[in-house]
């Protein structure tokens, strides 16, 4: 029978996941109002209210986000991805092979986050010189950066909170490459499925045109400066029109030639303006400022670029400082000097207000940037350029310097010698001591929004189990799975972990998870280990949504993907890998 207590947790917990699942509020904000409600009602312990930050698994991941950016700054990373190219031979499925094996092995030591970040570019690139769609190569690379993520304790952040709650509990500590045996049979299944299935991967037609996948036409307009236009005898920068109309100039052609510097050139009659803006904003202006439309073909990506003018395609990566913030308040343009043409939110274009749009990683924004201000856009750490190889402040001479620090990690790891936090603080502070990275980059490494998820979220898996929520769940919820015998409630572990990892975040499907699944294991009584490991790689590789890893958001618009692209790719790997881990984990982790 359930108690008060047990029903206003199960209250929260229900709140959290509608919550999760719908997005209104940051994932981060939504652990915290979570932790707040269980001290205010009393859930908790008021001492145990910094439970989740003071945890073992929240200083070690933040630990690994610095080592994991040593490792990106010194290029070893950057180094190994276009080296590959050497390796990916000419056919589409070499170069998968190639790329899928580089970033899991990668993705076993480095957050996938990271590795991916860098990766972006590089599978782009490579893809478009062999005449290969980018949609084909960024699904298997967000997948393979999954099967080696589950492959050590430290390659992602559910490895390691599980970790902590088996400990917690009285468990033995998994070791680092304790998750290997099985992580590998599913790295090599996985990779040989996207072989097979080449055939499901998305081929989208036409996207190297970014007029036509943003939708830009009806935005477009070449305009024609008449004897009568206002306009002339002053640069567009300091026009009327640029400061009223919120109306982006593109490109200046004066008698069939670009001009170098389009927004200070002086305006003469007969000069063509490119303008970028609202259709009914740019038909007003034509009798307002004397301007006459140009006849012209459809404008595609090559009118709009030119030697001296670049269109790039930027990704907002986790972490990055534009999270949260407009364009407006970033003052983007003074920082980059590029003009936004629009913003792509998985399948939604954003073409109007733009610079008013609160973004969030994950974004992708198409910029009009002279060549001179490229080099500013390759090297923020706050954007990734898809359609370039980006340069980063890279510090070779302290590259083996950080791969010391990797391998002091694994070292310590390996050999017992202190637990995984003790090593990974140590990497971490190495890799500072050690000039691979300052301490600015240190802080600025470490995704906060994991750091306050787990600190707000990881509370509720103590509430869950000290309000007996989790015992009533196992033995009502579970009840019907439990008179199979173990390996059936397995499964069924499996199973719900998976799909609740579709639609919230894989740390909070686990912490949910996880008491549940200790009840059960000491109501069969058998050893809780298997259904753990069940947990772990059931929240660490989410194929089937574009939301259900960061991985699958980050790649989602650069590869011009839809919603049902993941699923149709992802939903039989999810059956795959759920089918080894049933078959493989009882034999591997005894009950």
């Amino acid at each position: 029978m359930l108690d008060t207590n047990s029903i206003m947790v199960l209250v929260v917990v229900t709140a959290a996941m509608g919550l999760f699942i719908t997005e209104k509020l940051r994932v981060d904000l939504i652990a915290l109002c979570v932790l707040i409600t269980l001290v205010v009602f009393g859930l908790i312990d008021s001492s145990q209210t910094l439970y989740g930050f003071a945890n073992p698994a929240t200083a070690t991941v933040a630990a690994m986000f610095i080592l994991s950016n040593g490792l990106v700054r010194t290029g070893l990373i950057d180094w190994l991805s276009r080296y590959i190219d050497k390796l990916a031979g000419k056919t589409e499925s070499r170069l998968i092979i190639v790329l899928c094996t580089t970033i899991a092995f990668i993705s076993a030591f480095v957050i996938n986050t990271a590795s991916v970040t860098v990766f972006i570019p590089v599978a782009i690139t490579l893809a478009k010189a062999r005449k290969i769609p980018v949609s084909r190569v960024l699904i298997p690379l967000s997948y393979a950066s999954q099967f080696g993520g589950v492959c050590t304790l430290i390659g992602t952040s559910t490895n390691i909170l599980i970790n902590a709650i088996a400990v917690n509990n009285g468990l033995e500590r998994f070791t680092l490459f304790e998750f290997a045996p099985l992580g590998l049979v599913m790295g090599i299944a996985g990779i040989l499925y996207l072989i097979m299935i080449r055939w499901l991967l998305p081929k989208r037609k036409g996207e190297e045109q970014q007029v036509d996948k943003y939708h830009l036409a009806d935005y477009l307009a070449e305009l024609q400066v008449s004897k009568k236009s206002s306009l002339i005898g002053g640069p567009w920068e300091k026009s009327k029109a640029n400061i009223d109309e919120k109306v982006n100039l593109i490109k200046f052609i004066r008698n069939e030639n670009e001009t170098a510097r389009p927004r200070k050139t002086i305006i003469r009659e007969g000069d063509v303006l490119l303008l970028h803006g609202n259709m009914d904003k740019l038909i007003s202006m034509q009798e307002k400022y004397g301007l006459e439309l140009h006849a012209r073909n459809k404008i595609d990506d090559r009118q709009i670029s030119s030697q001296d003018v670049k269109l790039v395609e930027v990704l907002i990566p986790p972490r990055s400082r534009l999270v949260g913030m407009t364009l407006q308040t970033f003052e983007f343009f003074r920082r980059y000097g590029s003009v936004v043409l629009a913003l792509q939110r998985r399948d939604r274009i954003i073409r109007e207000r733009v610079a008013e749009t609160t973004l969030q990683d994950g974004d992708t924004l198409l910029l009009e940037v002279d060549e001179e201000d490229l080099t500013p856009l390759l090297k923020s750490p706050n954007l990734i350029v898809t359609n370039e190889l980006t340069n980063l402040y890279i510090r070779k001479d302290r590259a083996f310097t950080a791969l010391f620090m990797l391998i002091a990690v694994i070292t310590l790891s390996v050999l017992n010698i202190v637990p995984i936090l003790v090593a990974a603080l140590i990497g971490a502070a190495g890799m500072v001591m050690g000039k691979c990275i300052t301490i600015d980059e240190a802080y600025n490494s470490i995704d906060w929004k994991i750091v306050f998820l787990l600190g707000g979220i990881l509370p509720l898996g103590l509430a869950l189990e000290q309000s007996g929520a989790a015992v009533w769940l196992a033995s009502s919820v579970m009840a019907p799975f439990e008179t199979f015998g173990p390996i059936v409630v397995l499964a069924a572990i499996y199973l719900i972990t998976a799909i609740a990892t579709e639609f919230i975040s894989n740390n909070a499907a686990a912490v949910i998870i996880a008491p549940i699944s200790l009840s059960i294991a000491s109501s069969l009584g058998v050893d809780p280990k298997p259904f753990l490991v069940a947990i772990t790689f059931a929240a660490s590789t989410s194929f089937a949504t574009p939301i259900g890893y960061q991985t699958n958001t980050m790649i989602y618009a650069p590869g011009g993907y839809r919603f049902l692209d993941f699923t149709r790719v992802g939903a039989p790997l999810n059956l795959i890998f759920w089918g080894l881990a049933v078959l493989l984990i009882p034999m591997i982790w005894p009950f």
